[in-house]
């Protein structure tokens, strides 16, 4: 288990790498840069540009940019916001909070909902509320969650006359504030992952109360109830746990969007308007928090399996 474990960190570190590379590359490439943004229709003189360039590091090679970062991101510094000044550390600390609470009450939302969806269509296949739910499903796997944002802003808007508070504040100053203005974003992030995880848990479901397993319990005279909750229902959690570390990454590239409607200082809007600012450290270190977010879970999700079946571990593929 040692070894596999290692394994799958150190896939994991290249692959960070890889993604740090390409976004410190890419972003270089596109046209413009944080100094020409900032000194447009100034009148800056092109000597005093270059020399902005110069302090910013902007004047050196790509390759040269990006191991001088490298070797300072070992260290622990990221460097500075070009825009702010600020460090890029301190920054993304205080923005981390209400991407996290966002995402987490998003992704619990999704699956809490979506296991009680799956399950109730499953108990009533080919009935009409299976239908119904199934419809419901796919309507909000369809429409992107900035859309749903929208509609349930307007709809809001026009039968009840309120609107979420524009200033955003925080759980611990004002908490019903905060929940009002937190809640349609939650919803708007949550939809999509609630109607994946119900049509997974659906068909686990079914795949499970079709089995020899579940007539033997049914044969034994175990109630309905009991069945689905007790032993339908966990043998289908295993795929809705691999399902639910994918979503974590539809919630995190959600987020760049809803955080920018709803005005809300969390990582999401940072991101967005550094890559408009082409503020290039900015953007580097919240891609390395979103690309190692993505990356843990879905190896803390491999471990899990390698628990559970010893041959995942072993390197033997499953029959």
């Amino acid at each position: 288990m040692i070894g596999y474990t290692l394994r799958r960190l150190g896939f994991g570190a290249v692959v960070m790498f890889l993604v740090t590379v390409f976004v410190f590359v890419i972003m270089r490439l596109v046209p413009g840069d944080a100094v020409s943004l900032q000194l447009q229709d100034t009148g800056v003189s092109k000597a005093e540009a270059d020399a902005l360039r110069a302090e910013f590091g902007l004047d050196d090679p790509v390759w040269v940019q990006l191991w001088t970062w490298l070797g300072n991101a070992v260290q622990g510094d990221l460097g500075t916001s070009f825009y702010s000044g600020e460090s890029v550390v301190d920054l993304f600390l205080a923005r981390i909070p209400v991407t996290v609470q966002l995402g987490l009450m998003a992704m619990l939302l999704g699956a809490v909902l979506g296991l009680v969806v799956g399950v109730i269509a499953a108990a009533t296949r080919g009935s009409m509320v299976d239908g119904a739910l199934r419809l419901f499903a796919v309507a909000f796997l369809s429409v992107p969650n900035f859309v749903v944002a929208l509609l349930v802003l307007t709809g809001l808007a026009i039968w009840f006359a309120w609107s979420p508070p524009i200033v955003y504040t925080g759980p611990g100053e004002d908490f019903v504030s905060w929940a009002q203005q937190i809640a349609i974003p939650v919803i708007a992030l949550g939809t999509g992952g609630m109607a994946s995880v119900a049509r997974l848990t659906r068909s686990s479901m079914l795949e499970s109360l079709g089995s020899d397993y579940i007539r033997t319990v049914r044969a034994k005279g175990v109630r309905e109830r009991v069945v689905i909750a007790k032993h339908a229902l966990r043998n289908s959690t295993i795929a809705v746990l691999t399902l639910l570390g994918l979503e974590l990454a539809t919630v995190l590239g959600g987020t760049v969007i809803i955080e920018r409607m709803f005005s809300l200082p969390g990582t999401g809007q940072l991101i967005y308007q550094a890559v408009l600012d082409r503020d290039y450290p900015v953007v580097v270190a919240c891609t390395i928090f979103y690309a190692g977010l993505f990356i843990i879970t879905i190896i803390l999700i491999d471990l899990l399996y390698a628990l559970v079946d010893p041959r995942i571990r072993s390197g033997k593929a499953l029959s």
